[in-house]
């Protein structure tokens, strides 16, 4: 039965693969020693909830979706940002307003950029991360990298399948040899399916600490189009589709065309 060999190399490969992943999750399962310096959802800032939630690109999101309802900047449908008032008032609108051209005019993925590359945020994810409510940067790849194994091992399991279905073994038919090779598919699968389920109901940002805050704060203050609803759950929670589709460009490759074009 030459096909067990194509059998035992999927196991290896879905073995190898999965012991990482959940090695990793362990990692980012771990409390930290900091955890207990923000005992309270109410103290953690509408920036700091918006890092935990999604990252640099949710702090940007919510910096100008902020400074919009404000009137301290226009955001137009077709992607492009313009100035109001060119005074900011706390660091992240101080890197909005320096991502501005001198026609205070910018398209929304370069102010994007500019946030999520800036002092300010990597300041704040410093602190949560001493704090123990963000996740580092190394456990956070540890997960990625766990995840993408699983995905490369599902792909041998069925390449292994193929593989032994195309060996013709007399007295072993393609219902048996497909019945073994279901075992380590459901197993990849299984993992790939629950590593999805807790990346759409947590943030990949926060640490298990930080997703409760998330949890409490979005129960008590995510009241739908909010600012708060904004930072725990994103831009999709707004409800005008001018705004919303302003501040998609630059997302899945969505770029703004430059005006007058």
């Amino acid at each position: 039965m030459f096909w067990v060999l194509f059998l035992l190399a999927a196991w290896v490969g879905v073995l190898v693969s999965c012991t990482r992943l959940l090695r990793a999750a362990s990692r980012a399962a771990e409390p930290a020693a900091g955890s207990a310096s923000f005992p309270h959802h109410d103290e953690l800032s509408l920036y700091e909830a918006a890092y935990l939630a999604g990252g640099p690109t949710r702090v940007a999101d919510l910096t100008l979706l902020s400074m919009q309802r404000r009137r301290r900047l226009l955001l137009a449908h077709t992607g492009w940002a313009t100035v109001v008032d060119p005074v900011g008032l706390d660091p992240h609108e101080r890197s909005v307003l320096g991502a501005f051209g001198p026609d205070g005019q910018s398209p929304v993925p370069a102010l994007r950029a500019a946030v999520a590359g800036g002092e300010a945020v990597r300041d704040l994810a410093a602190r949560l991360g001493e704090a123990g409510l963000a996740l580092t940067e190394g456990v956070r790849c540890g997960v990625g990298e766990g995840v993408r194994a699983v995905r490369g091992a599902t792909v041998l399991v069925l390449g292994m399948a193929a593989a032994a279905l195309a060996v013709p073994v007399e007295g072993t038919t393609t219902t048996i040899v497909l019945a073994w090779f279901a075992l380590p598919l459901i197993l990849t699968l299984g993992c790939l399916a629950i590593a999805r389920f807790d990346g759409y109901l947590h943030s990949s940002w926060a640490s298990p600490a930080g997703q409760r805050l998330l949890v409490a704060l979005d129960r008590e203050r995510g009241a739908a189009e909010s600012l708060t609803a904004v930072a725990v759950r994103g831009v999709r929670t707004i409800g005008d589709p001018e705004l919303r589709a302003a501040l998609g460009y630059g997302n899945r490759g969505r770029i703004p065309r430059q005006r007058g074009q």
